[in-house]
């Protein structure tokens, strides 16, 4: 009898984007396993005739447990994330539970990739991540709060463009101002700002701002904020910051040479 549980990812939230590999593990589990914000997003016809077991926000021991157990009773069982499942999701708690419960021998793990937030967010900024990037998360419910700062600062000195995930929640809500004021020290407030809500979902905003001007009241949980690197500007209404071609190339001269 096969014992597997699958991670997969289902992409910003479209069902467009759900990558294939994952929409063919869902058709093939008996049971699916998440979060009820994130069971939400899958479309009707995927859940019918399936065991769905979904909990809140905090309840990632008590689910991932709970998804082993079932693969352990031989129920082909997925485990879904938002995004894609090893970024900030659950492909780690559920190795480590299986490693901790000593079943690393006994259930087959798959992680099934899906299209971060990250990617999301750029897509609908432009170009802001052709270069050098870093991304940190603002949670400081499993980081100490310390050490986010001091990953900021580093980014920042390096001239990393900086991604922030969990930016600010109807709980937390000094981290973001503080995270922006550690950015400041290093980068100018005319520094591009990508703020993406809810992307490829309804009700997704985009606003491109820059870093003295971002309104931090209109960041929440859904959002992703994309900081630019000294090179990062605006292409139009788009974040764009290059490659290092126009260093390298004459753009212009291979623009009038294919239009030649």
């Amino acid at each position: 009898m096969t014992k597997r549980i699958t991670v997969i990812g289902l992409g910003p939230g479209d069902a467009g984007l759900l990558p294939p590999m994952a929409r063919q593990a869902l058709e093939r589990a008996k049971a699916i396993v998440g979060y009820k914000g994130y069971i939400a997003l899958l479309e009707p016809e995927i859940l019918e005739g399936r065991q769905v077991l979904s909990t809140g926000m905090t309840g990632e021991v008590e689910r991932c447990n709970a998804a082993i157990d079932l693969a352990l009773s031989g129920v082909e069982t997925v485990v879904v994330s938002s995004g894609d499942a090893g970024v900030y999701a659950m492909s780690g708690l559920v190795l480590e539970l299986l490693e901790t419960r000593g079943l690393l021998d006994s259930v087959d793990f798959e992680v099934v990739p899906g299209i971060p937030a990250l990617c999301a967010a750029a897509a609908l900024l432009g170009a802001p991540l052709m270069h050098d990037f870093a991304v940190i998360s603002l949670s400081d419910l499993l980081t100490p709060w310390e050490l986010i700062e001091r990953r900021l600062a580093a980014a920042a000195a390096a001239d990393f463009v900086v991604v922030l995930y969990n930016p600010r929640s109807g709980r937390r809500t000094d981290q973001l101002p503080r995270a922006l004021a550690v950015l400041a020290s290093a980068k100018p407030g005319t520094t591009p700002v990508g703020l993406v809500k809810r992307a490829f979902r309804p009700g997704q905003e985009v606003i491109a701002t820059t870093l003295a001007a971002l309104d931090v009241e209109a960041v929440d949980m859904q959002s992703i904020l994309v900081v630019g690197n000294s090179a990062t500007r605006m292409a139009g209404s788009r974040m764009l910051t290059p490659r290092g071609y126009a260093g390298k190339y004459a753009l212009a001269k291979c623009g009038e040479a294919a239009g030649s």
